[in-house]
């Protein structure tokens, strides 16, 4: 049996404790934000916040998590009321094919969360894990400065 907690709420999950936290995530809990990209951290479609750092929850065993708090893309807002953060991203046309975008919109926001002034090198430094492959990284880069720029998260 493995503990996680997601989003503010606890669940027991009968689970492997070495099952990626990303099959625990979408195949447990239905929670189908994070994406399966490359199952090697190496893209960082799966991305997820794990006590205010990103991670990358398709090489991270599930069990290995403990009592720390997971939150998901869907903690930060929903279609009909996306977060300030999703909206950005809305706003500035930062999805081309869309498939990175939930693990940009977390590493992004985990960012935020530490740094609500970062400098654009920090911006760039931070974001570069994640990989897009449409080349959608400027408008992803304008979405971030956008939220900043406004103050609110």
């Amino acid at each position: 049996m493995v503990t996680l907690t997601v989003n503010g709420r606890t669940h027991q999950l009968d689970i492997p404790p070495d099952m990626p936290l990303l099959y625990a995530l979408r195949n447990h809990l239905e929670l189908n934000g994070a994406k399966f990209g490359c199952g090697r951290g190496q893209c960082g479609a799966c991305t997820v916040i794990v006590d205010g750092k990103a991670v990358f929850s398709c090489v991270t065993p599930a069990g290995a998590l403990g009592e720390r708090k997971i939150r998901t893309i869907e903690s930060l807002g929903s279609a009909e009321h996306p977060g300030p953060l999703q909206q950005a991203f809305i706003d500035k046309q930062a999805a081309q094919c869309g498939y990175c975008i939930a693990g940009m919109i977390m590493r992004a926001h985990a960012l935020l969360e530490t740094n609500r002034q970062p400098s654009d090198e920090q911006i760039r430094e931070h974001m570069a894990p994640n990989l897009c492959r449409c080349g959608t990284h400027m408008r992803i880069f304008a979405a971030i400065k956008a939220v900043i720029a406004k103050g609110e998260l």
